[in-house]
């Protein structure tokens, strides 16, 4: 049976399998990653861990911790909360990098943590960088990561997997920044939302290892779980440069040698020539042009040519983040800024994403060029990416940016403007004020010609994987055959979790559940308590759940008596959410479309079908109004955080078993 290359990571560490089973996307997995890396928030996950009866870390190779997005902040209690987590890391015997080492992600890549062809893990939404290196990097919440911590392992549902395929090669001054806010502008009608991405095709191999990082990273902002390359002779390279630098600073017990490089490289799994894909999007390289994204929206990208025209003015300009504080990233900027100043008016903030690319930019002088062009430095780490410490913006200001998100108000004000842009144009755009491009040549096609091109070097072919003969479900003990009940619509696409369960009730923490289920749906429909029935089966539109990461949204439906969701699609972090708390939520796009042209024209915002379901979990069935409907079964891991009334009671049942 074929496989894509993320099934097939995910089948290297899949634990429990039953006896040949082939890992297909869909499928619910227990998985034992190589890493998980948890950063500030890892004084979250030390009390999770400690309530589910844990007190030893299962495996203290797994975890990671790193400190760094609220390095700036020197207050007693966030200084009390590093040293707590150091503390702990000691007692653990966990590899610990305090504030100022760099961030997160930088430091799994420098440090040795991700290999090709390894599943690692981190509660932190840019874990997608991992691919760059050919790794299977994707995001988890804080309770996998202390299910982990207690246990060596956590629950993944394999997602779609989409092929991204390149050709071509860059154009000299674009970058792999460049490359993925082509992508995002391009490919920006939810084509691979929740998924995971595969990159191939030979314009693979011109992109250098800081080129496929950057792409990776910003996979998350495309909306995919994941944004894997293929592993191939530049990963090969790169990591045997890792290996000589810890070799040459005397590492007495290397995370990376020769010998585990060339063999890492060997072993890493391939897609199978006939491996079937969700979907194929295809790009050339030779296409690609500085594109800006914004403002404050990163699927918006404009021609630099077209938005040069507009002298946008800038306020501040900002080089630094894990996807692009680089050395090459400063590399450039400092080609540009040489010899020159900032503009009046405007401050350029910089940030290495490791003290070790800081050392080796200063090594060979770029750093010193930004300080001479008047940038101001900021120490290793986040920041203002993420609106703390100094440089956030101000009301009604404008930033230019290298960073990955432009969210309305994630760097400051909710009144200030963002836009993306790679180094080169933010160092560019710092000298002159507005929003501008490096020097170069006058022949430079117009911005029109830019976005024909694009369009030219971009397709998108949606694939179907071939149907599977009907099997039946194994069920776990408590589990049950059938849910019935009357369906209860909110036809809303991209639901958010705000409105499922609004931010006035979020943080308060003593609400009984009770009282936790009168609040759901009342930020989406005022009506919706009046029209909801204990018993009731709620059904959504697609990407239900979006937005943020609350737990709440699927507690408070579960607390308001519907038995379970039923949806066209959901935001992968809402589903974990669910089944971590013992909820259950299935996907059935075609009961969905159905809904949605039965009830077209319908003013409500919540509707009473009428219609009574039988969900049949034995044989992933759902029937309604005399006609069946399939759905993605079901495994034995989503049964148990069902039966066992979510993740922490398992974790803990686990335990006391020991």
């Amino acid at each position: 049976m074929s496989q894509n290359l993320v099934e097939k990571i995910a089948q290297r560490y899949a634990v429990g399998l039953a006896d040949g089973q082939t890992v297909r996307a869909g499928d619910f997995l227990s998985v034992r990653p190589a890493h998980v890396m948890t950063h500030d928030n890892t004084a979250a996950v030390i009390p999770k861990f400690e309530s589910m009866g844990a007190s030893r870390v299962a495996d203290s190779k797994q975890p990671v911790f790193t400190l760094d997005h609220d390095i700036q902040n020197e207050s007693e209690g966030n200084l009390a909360k590093y040293a707590k987590i150091k503390t702990f890391a000691k007692e653990q015997g966990v590899a610990f990098f305090p504030a100022g080492r760099g961030i997160g992600h930088q430091v799994m890549v420098e440090e040795g943590f991700v290999l090709p062809g390894t599943f690692v893990v981190a509660s932190d939404s840019h874990s997608n960088l991992y691919g760059g290196l050919g790794a299977l990097g994707t995001p988890v919440v804080r309770t996998d990561a202390a299910a982990i911590w207690a246990t060596g392992r956590t629950w993944w549902q394999v997602p779609p997997v989409v092929r991204v395929q390149l050709s071509g090669k860059l154009a000299p001054g674009v970058t792999g920044k460049d490359v993925i806010i082509a992508l995002i502008g391009v490919f920006n009608k939810d084509e691979v939302l929740n998924c995971c991405l595969e990159f191939t095709g030979a314009g693979v191999a011109s992109l250098r290892i800081d080129e496929r990082l950057a792409i990776a990273n910003m996979t998350t902002e495309w909306g995919a779980l994941a944004g894997v390359f293929p592993c191939d002779e530049v990963t090969k390279e790169f990591l045997l440069f890792r290996a000589e630098i810890m070799r040459k600073r005397g590492d007495t017990a290397p995370t990376l040698t020769p010998e585990l490089v060339v063999r890492a490289v060997e072993d890493c799994p391939v897609a199978d020539a006939d491996a079937v894909y969700e979907k194929d999007l295809e790009l050339d390289l030779s296409a690609v042009t500085p594109f800006v994204a914004g403002p404050n929206e990163v699927k918006t990208i404009t021609p630099l040519p077209e938005i040069e025209e507009k002298r946008v003015k800038i306020h501040k300009a900002y080089l630094l983040s894990c996807v692009n504080g680089r050395l090459e990233d400063f590399a450039s900027a400092a080609e540009v800024l040489k010899d020159k100043k900032v503009a009046d008016g405007v401050t350029l903030y910089v940030a290495a994403a490791s003290s070790e690319v800081q050392s080796e930019a200063a090594r060979l002088g770029y750093w010193d060029t930004l300080l001479q062009a008047d940038a101001t430095a900021l120490p290793p780490g986040c920041g203002p990416c993420i609106g703390l410490g100094d440089g956030v913006l101000k009301e009604n200001e404008v930033g230019i940016s290298a960073t990955n998100r432009n969210f309305k108000g994630r760097m400051g004000a909710p009144s200030s403007q963002v836009y993306l842009a790679n180094p080169a144009v933010v160092a560019a755009s710092a000298v002159a004020g507005y929003i501008t491009a490096p020097p170069r040549g006058a022949d430079s096609p117009n911005a029109g010609t830019l976005r024909e091109a694009l369009q030219r070097g971009s397709s998108v072919r949606t694939s179907a994987r071939p149907a599977e003969g009907a099997r039946e479900v194994k069920l776990v003990g408590g589990f049950p055959a059938t849910i019935e009940g009357e369906l209860l619509f909110v036809p809303k696409d991209n639901m958010n979790t705000d409105g499922i369960y609004g931010k006035e009730f979020t943080y308060q923490d003593g609400l009984a559940p009770q009282e936790m289920g009168s609040k759901a749906m009342l930020n989406y429909d005022p009506q919706f308590q009046r029209l909801a029935r204990d018993g009731d089966i709620l059904a959504g539109g697609y990407n239900f759940g979006s937005g943020s990461s609350r737990e709440q949204a699927a507690t408070a439906l579960k607390f308001r008596g519907l038995q379970m969701v039923i949806a066209g699609s959901y935001s992968q972090t809402y589903k974990r959410n669910a089944f971590n708390n013992g909820y259950v939520v299935i996907e059935c796009p075609e009961l969905i479309e159905d809904l949605k042209a039965a009830h077209t024209g319908a003013d409500a915002l919540s509707i009473r079908t009428g219609t009574r379901v039988i969900v049949d979990f034995t044989h992933a069935r759902i029937t309604a109004n005399g006609k069946d409907y399939a759905f993605a079964p079901l495994g034995e891991v989503a049964q148990e955080l069902i039966t066992k009334g979510g993740f922490e009671a398992l974790i803990r049942e686990q335990i006391a078993q020991l």
